[in-house]
C-alpha cells in the first residue's frame, strides 16, 4: 500500500494522472466510479483534461460502486444521476457504457448477481476510485461486512445516514435506509485501488485503514491485502497516522519514473 500526504487539490491531480495514464495506454479501460464528496475534485480535473487536451472516455467502460434502494429515478441524489452529472456528461461518456446496480429492481438479489456478472464479462475493473466513511466503510460495506462479500443489499448505519444527510438538505429521514453495493471481495478484484480522504473527520478511519489490524470492524482495512493500493490523504486525514513522517519521506524519495 502506498500512502501519499499532500494538499487536497494535489491529491485530485494525482488521482486524475492515474486515470489519464491508464486511458492513454488502454483506451477501453474499465473504471470503477465512486460517489460522495471525495472523488468530485478528481472528476472535475478529468473533465478539464477532456475539454483542454482531449482526454477521451469514448471507449471506456464504467461501473459504479453502489446505489440507493427505492430512490426515485429522477432524484438528484440517485447515484446514477450523480455520476451522469459529475463525470459522464462532462467528459462525453456514452451512458450505455456506464453501469450501476439497479436499486429499483423487482428482484434485488438477481440484480446483484447480474451486476457481478457484468463486471466479470467486461474483463474486471482496471482502476477503482474509492472514498472512505468516518466508520471505515468503503462503498456501502458497513462495519461487520464480510471481507469476501460480493454485490448485495445492505442496511445503512445511522452514522452513514447522518453523514449523507448533507446531500438531502440535512434531513436524515430523507436518506434511504437500504442500498445495493459492490462487496469487499468485488472491490478487491480490481487491479488498482485509489482511495482519497480529506479532513480531520476521516483521520481515525485512515489510521485504521493504513496502520490498524485487518478487521471487519473497519472494512477498508481489507485494502492492506491488495497488491496495488494507493491511499491519497491531506494533512487533516493524516493527523492520526503514527508513521506519517516515514510516508512523507518515502513519497519524497520515490523514483521519478514510478507512478502511483
Amino acid at each position: 500500500m502506498e500512502l501519499v500526504i499532500a494538499p487536497a487539490d494535489e491529491l485530485a491531480v494525482l488521482a486524475a494522472d492515474a486515470v489519464e495514464s491508464l486511458l492513454r495506454a488502454k483506451p477501453d479501460a474499465v473504471l470503477g466510479l465512486a460517489t460522495g464528496s471525495s472523488p468530485l475534485a478528481v472528476y472535475g480535473e478529468l473533465a478539464r483534461r477532456h475539454a483542454e487536451s482531449g482526454l477521451s472516455f469514448a471507449s471506456a467502460t464504467g461501473f459504479m460502486l453502489d446505489e440507493y434502494v427505492g430512490i426515485a429515478a429522477d432524484h438528484p441524489e440517485r447515484y446514477r444521476n450523480v455520476i451522469e452529472r459529475e463525470i459522464a456528461s462532462p467528459v462525453g461518456w456514452p451512458s450505455r457504457q456506464v453501469h450501476g446496480p439497479d436499486g429499483s429492481a423487482a428482484d434485488l438479489p438477481a440484480a446483484c448477481a447480474a451486476y457481478e456478472k457484468a463486471i466479470v464479462d467486461a474483463g474486471g475493473v482496471d482502476l477503482q476510485l474509492l472514498g472512505i466513511g468516518t466508520d471505515g466503510h468503503i462503498a456501502f460495506n458497513e462495519p461487520g461486512s464480510s471481507l469476501a462479500s460480493r454485490t448485495r443489499i445492505k442496511t445503512l448505519t445511522s452514522q452513514t445516514r447522518q453523514d449523507n444527510a448533507r446531500f438531502f438538505g440535512g434531513d436524515v429521514e430523507q436518506v434511504p435506509r437500504h442500498c445495493l453495493t459492490q462487496g469487499l471481495g468485488t472491490i478487491m478484484a480490481a487491479r488498482h485501488l485509489v482511495l482519497l480522504a480529506t479532513g480531520r473527520g476521516k483521520a481515525e478511519a485512515v489510521h485504521q485503514l493504513v496502520e490498524g489490524p485487518v478487521s471487519a470492524l473497519w472494512p477498508a482495512t481489507v485494502m492492506q491485502l491488495h497488491p496495488h493500493a494507493t491511499v491519497l490523504v491531506d494533512e487533516g486525514a493524516a493527523s492520526r497516522l503514527q508513521l506519517a513522517d516515514y510516508y512523507r519521506e518515502t513519497y519524497a524519495s520515490k523514483p521519478s519514473w514510478q507512478g502511483l
